[in-house]
């Protein structure tokens, strides 16, 4: 398209040549200073070529003094059972095989699985809880060393979302929004606060299978996308495989003097095309060239783990040496943090036990007791928990009655919104504190309830950032991770 002002041709959109015609080149020079991607858009490679986007957040500063630096979260994918966990009801037990009354249901939304069912009848857990620690906090026997360290934890067991289903529920954990397109948390954490080591990702992104449910809901790379954030702010998914990142290291026959010289080459060329589209992905896209080329050194030294002594290994349990499972991805996390990735996300799938539920929770709470709480206990002794945040939990919780036959050693648990259990340690939460409260069928929450979008306001608090000030103005409206709604809950603030 044609400048009207005798310009050069330029690669523009519609609304972008509108503007620049009908307000004027004072609205453009305007824009240079509010518009927040100028501020990371700066930035020369080492020997004086044009360089990309740095790695610095759109915030000057936090919004107030942050009390985490970091998150790990770990999310246990397919909705742990808080009724086999965390939130004892003896009362389940009592009235095993009853059918669920309908005032506590109240004729609410069950799935399309169980909508079809004439009978809900009351399902008790089959497993032993005992209360620990200062908070007296309830905790089954599956959980036996998370038991251990419920001093550091803060249980919230009134969680409550809107979604029903496990991918609408898992995007809108992560993203603030039930539909998929939306920048996940950490892009936004990237994003704003910019980088603690420009020698590896901002945001990085481990998985592993449990020994749960063996077919368990897929999980997909949007979940980890930067939606319409710039690239540079995407999860980066290490591997347990022997090239951890793909596409990392040099192919045969380039060695790093030729990388060097062909990343300098597209750095000078990335920048001619920058002035004449003004495209800031065109920067972004050298800013990752050049973030991969320092990876081939730094994702090596972090991901080597033959370094650590018998003792943690010990600690995080047996599954720590074998890659690409949880213990070992909890390990990782350990080490990342300490190198200064500001999000670490890991994704533990085999919760979602809609039959066979005694058998498969045991083995899926085995994967993540021990190297959760090594975790906790690693973080701490280091002296890294009190500025990093450890988020532990699923996308909802699960029903009080049977899905499908309820029998005397077997039974399965639904999708429930209603109410769940997560927990957290580190960063600035209240340690030793259980918060919230539900019925005593474990259907409905009945004091401080804490919505998804309150949860990641609180957690965005706890890393300096007021929820309602962290935006991006995209198609027409300033969005953040928090849509519209969301509070702080201060109670669960240190």
């Amino acid at each position: 398209m044609s400048d009207y002002c005798g310009c050069v041709n330029r690669n523009v959109s519609r609304r972008h040549f509108l503007t620049k015609t009908s307000l004027g080149l004072g609205t453009v020079g305007l824009a240079s200073l509010l518009d927040p991607l100028n501020l990371v858009m700066a930035g020369q490679a080492s020997d004086g070529a044009p360089g990309g986007a740095s790695l610095a957040g759109v915030l000057p500063a936090p919004h107030f003094p942050p009390r985490a630096k970091r998150v790990i979260y770990l999310f246990q994918s397919g909705a742990p059972s808080q009724l086999e966990t965390f939130d004892h009801k003896p009362l389940l037990q009592e009235r095993n095989g009853e059918e669920l009354p309908d005032s506590v249901r109240q004729g609410q939304r069950v799935t399309g699985m169980t909508a079809a069912q004439k009978s809900f009848p009351v399902t008790g857990a089959q497993f032993e809880f005992a209360q620990y620690g200062q908070s007296g906090a309830w905790v089954s026997e599956l959980m036996p060393y998370t038991a251990d360290i419920v001093n550091d934890l803060c249980f919230v067991r009134s969680m409550h979302t809107e979604a029903i289903n496990h991918d609408p529920a898992l995007t809108f954990f992560q993203t603030g929004s039930q539909q998929p397109g939306r920048p996940c948390f950490g892009s936004w954490l990237s994003y704003g606060l910019g980088s603690l080591n420009h020698n590896l990702p901002t945001f990085c992104v481990l998985l592993s299978r449990g020994s749960g449910r063996k077919n368990a809901q897929p999980l997909y790379s949007r979940l980890w996308e930067s939606g319409f954030l710039p690239s540079l702010h995407q999860g980066v998914q290490f591997r347990s495989s022997k090239d951890p990142v793909v596409y990392l290291n040099n192919p045969d026959g380039v060695d790093e003097r030729s990388r060097r010289r062909v990343l300098d080459a597209l750095g000078k060329i990335h920048e001619i095309a920058y002035k004449e589209e003004e495209d800031p992905e065109l920067r972004t896209r050298v800013a990752q060239y050049e973030l991969a080329f320092r990876m081939q050194t730094s994702v090596p030294d972090a991901l080597d783990v033959e370094g650590e002594p018998d003792h943690i290994y010990d600690m995080y349990g047996p599954e720590s040496r074998v890659p690409g499972t949880y213990a070992a991805n909890c390990l990782l996390a350990r080490r990342l943090a300490e190198r200064g990735v500001r999000f670490v996300q890991l994704y533990h799938v085999g919760w979602d036990q809609h039959g066979d539920l005694p058998k498969e929770i045991r083995g899926q709470s085995r994967d993540v007791d021990q190297p959760s709480a090594a975790l906790v206990m690693d973080l701490k002794q280091r002296g890294l928990l009190e500025d990093t945040l450890v988020i532990w939990g699923g996308e909802f919780g699960r029903t009080n009655y049977c899905q499908g036959e309820l029998t005397k050693n077997n039974y399965g648990r639904d999708h429930h919104p209603r109410c769940f259990t997560i927990w957290m340690a580190g960063g600035g939460v209240k340690s030793g504190l259980v918060y919230g409260e539900t019925d005593e069928y474990g259907y409905n929450i009945v004091s401080n309830p804490v919505h998804v979008h309150d949860l990641q306001a609180t957690l965005l608090h706890l890393l300096g950032i007021d929820h309602e000030r962290l935006t991006f103005r995209t198609s027409g409206r300033r969005l953040r991770l928090t849509d519209v709604h969301g509070k702080v809950v201060h109670d669960l603030v240190a």
